[in-house]
Protein backbone atom coordinates (compact mmCIF):
# COMPACT_ATOMS: atom_id res chain seq x y z
CA UNK A 1 0.00 0.00 0.00
CA UNK A 2 2.62 2.18 0.93
CA UNK A 3 4.59 1.73 -2.60
CA UNK A 4 1.28 2.33 -4.11
CA UNK A 5 0.87 5.70 -2.63
CA UNK A 6 4.11 6.51 -3.61
CA UNK A 7 3.97 5.59 -7.17
CA UNK A 8 0.59 7.98 -7.53
CA UNK A 9 -2.19 5.68 -7.96
CA UNK A 10 -5.45 7.73 -7.75
CA UNK A 11 -7.10 4.64 -6.06
CA UNK A 12 -6.75 1.08 -4.73
CA UNK A 13 -9.04 -2.02 -6.06
CA UNK A 14 -9.62 -4.66 -4.15
CA UNK A 15 -10.15 -7.98 -6.09
CA UNK A 16 -12.97 -9.70 -4.26
CA UNK A 17 -13.83 -13.40 -5.43
CA UNK A 18 -15.73 -16.04 -4.10
CA UNK A 19 -14.87 -19.29 -6.00
CA UNK A 20 -18.42 -19.29 -7.40
CA UNK A 21 -18.82 -16.59 -9.31
CA UNK A 22 -15.24 -16.87 -10.77
CA UNK A 23 -12.86 -19.61 -10.00
CA UNK A 24 -10.65 -17.95 -8.09
CA UNK A 25 -11.06 -17.56 -4.41
CA UNK A 26 -8.83 -14.29 -2.72
CA UNK A 27 -9.38 -12.41 0.23
CA UNK A 28 -12.21 -11.03 2.68
CA UNK A 29 -12.64 -7.98 4.33
CA UNK A 30 -10.46 -8.82 7.42
CA UNK A 31 -7.21 -8.38 5.32
CA UNK A 32 -8.58 -4.94 3.85
CA UNK A 33 -9.31 -3.65 6.87
CA UNK A 34 -5.90 -4.36 7.95
CA UNK A 35 -4.13 -2.15 5.43
CA UNK A 36 -6.15 0.93 5.61
CA UNK A 37 -4.13 2.68 7.96
CA UNK A 38 -1.14 2.44 5.23
CA UNK A 39 -3.03 4.11 2.69
CA UNK A 40 -4.89 7.85 2.46
CA UNK A 41 -5.97 6.24 -1.15
CA UNK A 42 -9.79 5.53 -1.52
CA UNK A 43 -10.76 2.06 -1.57
CA UNK A 44 -12.84 0.29 -3.48
CA UNK A 45 -13.64 -3.20 -3.57
CA UNK A 46 -14.58 -5.17 -7.10
CA UNK A 47 -17.40 -7.51 -6.08
CA UNK A 48 -16.78 -10.67 -7.53
CA UNK A 49 -19.38 -12.94 -5.80
CA UNK A 50 -22.72 -14.28 -6.05
CA UNK A 51 -24.29 -12.93 -2.90
CA UNK A 52 -23.10 -8.76 -2.79
CA UNK A 53 -26.02 -8.28 -0.66
CA UNK A 54 -24.88 -10.28 2.20
CA UNK A 55 -20.84 -8.93 1.96
CA UNK A 56 -21.19 -5.46 1.73
CA UNK A 57 -21.49 -4.24 4.68
CA UNK A 58 -18.24 -6.53 5.78
CA UNK A 59 -16.28 -4.20 3.17
CA UNK A 60 -18.17 -1.02 4.14
CA UNK A 61 -16.82 -1.18 7.55
CA UNK A 62 -13.27 -2.62 6.00
CA UNK A 63 -12.89 0.92 4.79
CA UNK A 64 -13.99 0.53 1.31
CA UNK A 65 -15.75 3.41 0.17
CA UNK A 66 -17.38 2.00 -3.26
CA UNK A 67 -18.86 -1.17 -3.85
CA UNK A 68 -18.70 -2.46 -7.50
CA UNK A 69 -20.94 -5.04 -8.12
CA UNK A 70 -21.38 -7.75 -11.33
CA UNK A 71 -24.94 -6.89 -12.76
CA UNK A 72 -24.57 -11.08 -13.67
CA UNK A 73 -24.90 -11.82 -10.40
CA UNK A 74 -27.49 -9.40 -8.97
CA UNK A 75 -30.68 -10.85 -8.85
CA UNK A 76 -32.32 -7.29 -7.82
CA UNK A 77 -29.91 -4.69 -9.10
CA UNK A 78 -31.79 -1.72 -8.23
CA UNK A 79 -32.38 -3.13 -4.38
CA UNK A 80 -28.45 -4.53 -3.89
CA UNK A 81 -27.95 -0.92 -5.56
CA UNK A 82 -29.29 0.91 -2.58
CA UNK A 83 -28.55 -1.19 0.17
CA UNK A 84 -24.97 -0.16 -1.02
CA UNK A 85 -25.84 3.48 -0.71
CA UNK A 86 -27.62 2.48 2.64
CA UNK A 87 -24.00 1.60 3.80
CA UNK A 88 -22.91 5.07 3.24
CA UNK A 89 -20.59 4.03 0.53
CA UNK A 90 -20.85 5.18 -3.31
CA UNK A 91 -22.66 2.13 -5.38
CA UNK A 92 -21.10 0.86 -9.23
CA UNK A 93 -21.74 -1.80 -11.44
CA UNK A 94 -19.48 -3.90 -13.60
CA UNK A 95 -20.16 -5.54 -16.69
CA UNK A 96 -18.75 -8.74 -17.98
CA UNK A 97 -17.55 -8.84 -21.70
CA UNK A 98 -20.08 -10.71 -22.77
CA UNK A 99 -22.59 -8.29 -21.30
CA UNK A 100 -24.49 -5.92 -23.09
CA UNK A 101 -24.84 -2.61 -22.04
CA UNK A 102 -28.33 -2.14 -21.89
CA UNK A 103 -28.47 -4.59 -18.69
CA UNK A 104 -27.12 -1.31 -16.45
CA UNK A 105 -29.31 1.93 -18.38
CA UNK A 106 -31.91 1.35 -15.87
CA UNK A 107 -29.66 2.10 -12.51
CA UNK A 108 -27.38 5.05 -14.14
CA UNK A 109 -28.94 6.98 -11.15
CA UNK A 110 -28.16 4.63 -8.44
CA UNK A 111 -24.42 4.22 -9.50
CA UNK A 112 -21.26 6.77 -9.70
CA UNK A 113 -18.67 4.24 -11.57
CA UNK A 114 -19.92 2.11 -14.56
CA UNK A 115 -16.89 -0.82 -14.94
CA UNK A 116 -16.65 -1.97 -18.24
CA UNK A 117 -14.40 -5.56 -18.21
CA UNK A 118 -12.12 -6.07 -20.75
CA UNK A 119 -11.05 -9.37 -19.57
CA UNK A 120 -13.47 -12.14 -18.53
CA UNK A 121 -12.86 -11.88 -14.56
CA UNK A 122 -11.40 -14.23 -12.00
CA UNK A 123 -7.44 -14.63 -13.31
CA UNK A 124 -4.81 -11.42 -13.29
CA UNK A 125 -2.38 -11.29 -16.12
CA UNK A 126 -5.14 -11.68 -18.95
CA UNK A 127 -4.79 -10.04 -22.34
CA UNK A 128 -6.32 -7.31 -22.94
CA UNK A 129 -9.86 -7.87 -25.28
CA UNK A 130 -9.99 -4.85 -28.12
CA UNK A 131 -13.05 -5.59 -29.32
CA UNK A 132 -14.51 -4.39 -25.78
CA UNK A 133 -13.70 -0.74 -27.31
CA UNK A 134 -16.89 -0.35 -29.04
CA UNK A 135 -18.71 -1.27 -26.08
CA UNK A 136 -17.03 1.44 -24.26
CA UNK A 137 -17.90 4.21 -26.20
CA UNK A 138 -21.71 2.80 -26.07
CA UNK A 139 -21.75 2.90 -21.98
CA UNK A 140 -20.02 6.21 -22.47
CA UNK A 141 -22.45 8.01 -24.37
CA UNK A 142 -25.32 5.73 -22.51
CA UNK A 143 -23.68 8.07 -19.59
CA UNK A 144 -23.59 10.75 -21.18
CA UNK A 145 -27.45 11.10 -22.66
CA UNK A 146 -28.17 10.00 -19.13
CA UNK A 147 -27.34 13.91 -17.97
CA UNK A 148 -24.33 11.91 -15.98
CA UNK A 149 -21.22 12.71 -17.89
CA UNK A 150 -19.94 15.19 -14.09
CA UNK A 151 -21.05 12.57 -11.70
CA UNK A 152 -20.53 8.79 -13.29
CA UNK A 153 -17.60 7.34 -14.29
CA UNK A 154 -16.39 4.91 -16.66
CA UNK A 155 -14.01 2.77 -15.47
CA UNK A 156 -12.02 -0.24 -17.40
CA UNK A 157 -10.65 -3.48 -15.67
CA UNK A 158 -8.36 -5.88 -17.68
CA UNK A 159 -5.42 -5.77 -19.71
CA UNK A 160 -4.42 -2.25 -19.07
CA UNK A 161 -1.00 -1.74 -19.53
CA UNK A 162 1.37 1.45 -21.27
CA UNK A 163 0.49 -0.43 -24.46
CA UNK A 164 -3.45 -1.02 -24.32
CA UNK A 165 -4.35 2.37 -22.15
CA UNK A 166 -5.01 4.34 -25.14
CA UNK A 167 -7.49 2.52 -26.73
CA UNK A 168 -9.83 2.75 -23.54
CA UNK A 169 -9.28 5.91 -22.62
CA UNK A 170 -9.89 7.03 -26.52
CA UNK A 171 -13.10 4.80 -26.04
CA UNK A 172 -13.92 6.99 -23.19
CA UNK A 173 -13.03 5.67 -20.40
CA UNK A 174 -11.44 8.21 -17.75
CA UNK A 175 -10.28 5.45 -14.59
CA UNK A 176 -8.01 2.56 -15.47
CA UNK A 177 -7.06 -0.03 -13.50
CA UNK A 178 -3.67 -1.83 -14.12
CA UNK A 179 -2.73 -4.61 -11.83
CA UNK A 180 -0.13 -6.94 -13.38
CA UNK A 181 1.67 -3.92 -15.61
CA UNK A 182 2.18 -2.27 -12.75
CA UNK A 183 3.53 -4.66 -10.53
CA UNK A 184 5.66 -6.34 -13.81
CA UNK A 185 7.58 -3.41 -14.94
CA UNK A 186 11.39 -3.87 -14.28
CA UNK A 187 11.99 -0.07 -13.66
CA UNK A 188 9.01 0.15 -11.03
CA UNK A 189 5.74 1.02 -9.54
CA UNK A 190 6.08 4.29 -10.39
CA UNK A 191 7.46 4.31 -13.93
CA UNK A 192 4.72 1.82 -14.77
CA UNK A 193 1.90 4.50 -13.53
CA UNK A 194 3.36 7.22 -15.24
CA UNK A 195 3.05 5.66 -18.44
CA UNK A 196 -0.05 4.52 -18.32
CA UNK A 197 -1.08 7.66 -16.95
CA UNK A 198 1.01 9.23 -20.16
CA UNK A 199 -1.24 7.04 -22.39
CA UNK A 200 -4.34 7.76 -21.52
CA UNK A 201 -3.54 11.92 -21.16
CA UNK A 202 -2.39 11.70 -24.71
CA UNK A 203 -5.52 9.76 -25.61
CA UNK A 204 -7.75 12.44 -24.43
CA UNK A 205 -6.13 15.40 -26.02
CA UNK A 206 -6.85 12.91 -29.28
Amino acid sequence: MVALDAAGVDLIQWDVMDGQFVPNLTFGPDIIASTRHLSKKPYEAHLMVLTPDVMAKRYVEAGCQRLIVHVEACEHLHRTLGNIRELGATAAVALNPSTPPDEIEHVLDLVDLVLVMTVNPGFGGQSYIASMEPKIRMVREMINSAGRADTVDLEVDGGISPSTVRGAAAAGANLLIAGSALFKDPQGLGHAVSEIRAGATAAFRG
